[in-house]
């Protein structure tokens, strides 16, 4: 379905969500169509790109309107290596803690890194006379209607003026070098570097700059940590923490726990993300459950947005191993160490110490 590969991990049908396998993940360090992962809320839409229009409204009361012909001639294209992230990436961990009833079981793989080429956010607000000094929101609307929302709405998010106007923020068009696919924006869609996925609205066709930030229901109620004890069926408008960076995260790709190892010692790997614009330092793996550490090799970086690819040989000096990784950012901050500690009612933010089990010779594997 949608072109994706024979071993996508199928979460929905309809809507579509769906994420790649580890393997597929592991194999390339920027992913490709048929493997990057999908999340959406409504039906994808079909839109012929030459009738597709973007409406921008200044906040001030003027409004344009552009077709993607318009951009593509009047704007400088740029171009940004940038992962994306699910905000319920590696929720699976948390439900294997207590269960969080209607909530897709995303494994590690709700992540994905493509290079992205489009217009800057920037430049596109300030030909509308938007100034990249005041306090105010960006809001971003998509075609997509969702049914999860009450009422049912439009997709729809926002963002602070600042990150909007900020380097790598953008209105694309293309993913890895193609036209952008239907199934993830096209013709053309948001890209916010650093942030949830969520705020990197597809198929955008309107963008609003406003005092405070958007009222639609994926902003303002869902996609949002809230407490151990809240019920998520009646969680109103700005109950719990607003996500907007991803949390610093890491965990393996490689080896498939699924298959026993016949050797002492075997290369494992994996990725590490640290949102925003932090860098990751380092990515240590223990095989004692964290009392001693070794450091893992890093692969270069790809951008200030993009996630870092590690590896690391470890030994397996006993029938079955259970390895963690932690990953450690430029400002010094770190993993916590148990999915216990980050439960919350709709599974956000799992970005506690990556596991994996791994068995010598013909024993019995688990994740």
């Amino acid at each position: 379905m949608w072109n994706k590969r024979a071993d996508t991990r199928v979460h929905e049908v309809d809507p579509y969500n769906a994420e790649p396998s580890p393997a597929a993940l592991a194999a390339e360090s920027l992913t490709a169509d048929d493997t990057f992962y999908s999340r959406n809320h409504g039906p994808i839409p079909d839109i012929d790109p030459a009738q597709w229009r973007l409406t921008v409204s200044n906040g001030r009361g003027a409004t344009r309107t552009f077709s993607l012909d318009e951009i593509r001639r009047d704007f400088d294209e740029i171009s940004t290596v940038a992962t994306l992230q699910c905000a319920g990436n590696r929720r699976a961990g948390l439900i294997a803690v207590r269960d969080i009833p209607g909530e897709d079981p995303w494994t590690q793989c709700a992540t994905s890194t493509a290079r992205w080429s489009g217009v800057a956010l920037a430049d596109l607000l300030r030909a509308c006379d938007v100034a990249d000094n005041s306090t105010d929101h960006v809001e971003f609307i998509g075609p997509d209607v969702s049914d999860l929302a009450t009422p049912p709405q439009r997709y729809g998010s926002s963002i602070e003026l600042s990150k909007a106007m900020s380097p790598g923020t953008m209105l694309a068009w293309a993913m890895n070098g193609q036209p952008l696919p239907r199934l993830h924006g096209g013709p053309m869609r948001v890209v916010v570097p650093g942030y949830i996925g969520a705020r990197s609205v597809k198929w955008v066709d309107s963008i609003t700059v406003r005092e405070s930030p958007s009222d639609n229901w994926f902003q303002r109620v869902a996609y949002r940590v809230l407490p151990v004890d809240a019920d998520p069926d009646t969680a109103g408008p700005g109950d719990g923490i607003s996500l907007s960076s991803v949390a610093l995260n890491c965990d393996f790709l490689y080896p498939d726990p699924a298959t026993p190892i016949d050797a002492a010692e075997v290369l494992v790997g994996g990725y590490a993300f640290a949102g925003d614009e932090r860098g990751i330092s380092r990515v240590q793996v223990s095989t004692d459950q964290g009392a001693t550490w070794m450091e893992a090799d890093l692969a270069q970086p790809q951008g200030p947005w993009a996630w870092r690819r590690w590896s690391a040989v470890v030994p397996l000096d006993a029938p079955a191993v259970e390895l963690c990784a932690r990953a450690w950012d430029d400002a010094a901050a770190t993993q916590p160490a148990s999915a216990a500690e980050l439960w919350n009612p709709k599974g956000y933010v799992n970005n506690s110490w990556g596991r994996l089990t791994l068995h010598r010779d013909r024993g019995q594997t688990t994740t």
